[in-house]
């Protein structure tokens, strides 16, 4: 399996904690393509991550508005 290369450009929230694990919405960038918001559980200190959703831009201005009604 190839290697997934990601970096965090902007933290936005911590939403969780459990033990080790974090649940974050943060902004990454994914194998150097534009960063996108990212929801997934994050290990930091043994850069461990879980499965997560990734929405661009007006995915994440959507998801907003149907919340808020």
């Amino acid at each position: 399996m190839a290697d997934i290369k990601y970096e965090i450009t902007e933290k936005i929230a911590v939403l969780s904690e459990s033990g080790d694990w974090t649940k974050e919405l943060n902004k990454v960038s994914w194998n150097g393509r534009p960063a996108k918001y990212d929801l997934r559980d994050w290990n930091h200190e043994e850069g461990k991550m879980r499965k997560g959703i990734t929405l661009t831009d007006d995915e994440f201005d959507e998801l907003v508005e149907a919340i808020g009604k």
